[in-house]
């Protein structure tokens, strides 16, 4: 994403920290936009005052635009850091400002949890834990760091002081987990602790995803003549039923049964609701999935083989947008705006999504009708794509927009 036209960029922040002076690119999209969050240089101290022996590998778990794993590098600089995220945007960033700040000696990239981390033996392991985590997505991220953690490593958190007893409780009910080091300020906690494994244990040979971690609950959805079941995740919206703007999506789903579609893309996919109904009522001959959300890409993707959709059409993007090249141009593409998403952003990813348009091909969005307005004034200054009709509901849109 180059710089000079990212539609994702608020500001520029500096961290002066020890001997070191960083500077961070931020989104509004990501935590912590305007400056560098408080909980963060309260880690960052602690571990620079606890005096520990050079780290030689350190892990930033949800680096977002990197301020923990991009300063620990600077104080460090023999040290190899891995930085992972969940989100392909603070995986972006994270990438920008490590250039940025001439840092190399780096590995950024999206992970789940600690399901796709790429090696096992880090004598640090940090993390500035999101306070909308809830306590089982806290519960594996200490716990099961010990699989990824070398003997006699740290680990080193720092979360939001009303979940301090959580960590505590956690903790002492963690076999052989030890905490070195806690203190509290300014309305955060940090713990460090550490493990008394001689050795680091096995990774549980399923993952996190796989044993249900973030699983919420399974439902059945019955709308018109459409009926599925869906397995639904924490922190994915739509886990018990679906938004005007996502029904309005599925009618015209509906509308168009039977048609024949040979790839069809699907972005923003949520929990699956969208990709499920294509598959029900169009059957395409592929359907990509493209989220910046690795969670909601997962589940999209199991609840798309639940619903009896062959793996072998399924492919998953983990990125921003729609920037990417396809061997075959799509004939179908649908989805829902993020609410967060800007005006520049939502015209950069039509954009996208006209570019990867056949001929005659059609792109179904719905969002609020205020982000809709926007997009049909933006379709209309450029004249690339065809507004077929736009509906309105209760505050959503959507809009239906065709190539030629």
């Amino acid at each position: 994403m180059p710089t000079n036209t990212d539609v994702y960029f608020h500001k520029s922040v500096s961290l002066r920290f020890g001997k070191q002076n960083l500077d961070f690119r931020t989104s509004q999209q990501l935590f912590s936009a305007h400056d560098i969050d408080a909980g963060t240089q309260f880690l960052l101290r602690t571990i620079l005052e606890a005096e520990y022996p050079p780290f030689k590998r350190i892990l930033d778990i949800g680096c977002g635009y990197g301020p923990l794993g991009l300063t620990l590098k600077s104080l460090y600089p023999a040290s190899l850091v891995h930085l992972f995220d969940r989100d392909a945007l603070a995986i972006e960033y994270s990438r920008q400002n490590a250039e940025l700040n001439g840092l190399a000696g780096l590995e950024i990239y999206g992970s789940l949890g600690y399901d796709d981390v790429r090696r096992k033996d880090f004598d640090l392991i940090i993390s500035n834990i999101p306070d909308h985590a809830g306590e089982t997505i806290i519960t594996y991220l200490l716990r099961e760091a010990r699989y990824y953690l070398a003997p006699g490593g740290i680990v080193a958190i720092v979360i939001v002081t009303p979940l301090a007893d959580t960590v505590v409780k956690i903790l002492a009910e963690t076999p052989g987990a030890e905490i070195v080091l806690k203190r509290n300020r300014s309305g955060h906690a940090v713990f460090h602790y550490r493990f008394s494994d001689i050795k680091t244990p096995p990774i549980p040979p399923k993952s996190a995803f796989e044993r249900g971690v973030y699983y919420r609950n399974s439902i059945k959805i019955r709308l018109d003549n459409l009926e599925y079941t869906m397995q639904t995740a924490y922190g994915l919206p739509e886990f018990d039923s679906l938004s005007y703007g996502s029904e309005m999506l599925v009618k015209a789903l509906e509308d168009i049964r039977g048609k024949k579609i040979n790839n069809a893309i699907v972005f923003n996919p949520g929990q699956g609701h969208i990709a499920v109904a294509l598959w029900k009522y169009l059957q395409p001959q592929t359907i990509t999935l493209v989220d910046r959300d690795l969670l909601a890409l997962r589940y999209s993707q199991l609840n798309l083989n639940l619903n009896g959709c062959p793996p072998e059409r399924v492919n998953v993007l983990h990125q921003i947008a729609l920037d990417f090249i396809s061997k075959e141009k799509a004939n179908f593409i649908i989805g829902t705006l993020r609410e967060e998403e800007s005006k520049d952003a939502a015209s950069l990813l039509l954009d996208n999504a006209s570019d990867l348009l056949t001929d005659k091909g059609i792109i179904l969005i719905s969002a609020g009708s205020t982000a809709i307005t926007r997009l049909v004034d933006y379709v209309e200054s450029q004249g690339l794509i065809r507004i077929k009709a736009r509906e309105r509901r209760r505050g959503y849109s959507l809009l239906a927009l065709e190539r030629g």
